[in-house]
């Protein structure tokens, strides 16, 4: 790839990222809110702490769900490239003895 769509990538991957985070924050506010008008016993100063401690609360849970996401897409990785590896030696192994093995069925036909 050039250096012009690998920049074109890496800025979109930034908006991207840009806007699934402020979808995050929106709904944290939007559930955080929703939780707090529930307790109707609560004065508005209290709904509001109760509405921001909840939205934070959902954030970093939310955070949390994502690195370990992240984590286990990592080890994904690691592991299929472990596997990948291994089946290209195992195949261009069995190319290579398959090769040798023709090769030798010629020369040995060749005598004949």
């Amino acid at each position: 790839m050039s250096d012009h769509a690998n920049e074109t990538a890496a800025g979109l991957a930034r908006i991207e990222g840009y806007l699934m985070g402020q979808a995050a924050l929106r709904e944290a506010r939007e559930q955080g809110e929703a939780f707090a008008r529930a307790l109707t016993w609560l004065g508005s100063a209290e709904q509001e702490e109760i509405s921001r401690r909840f939205a934070e609360h959902h954030l970093a849970l939310h955070k949390k769900m994502l690195a370990a996401t992240v984590a286990r897409a990592e080890e994904l990785r690691a592991e299929y490239a472990h596997r990948y590896v291994s089946l290209r030696r195992r195949t261009t192994g069995l190319a290579l003895a398959a090769f040798a093995l023709c090769t030798s069925a010629l020369l040995l036909l060749s005598r004949l």
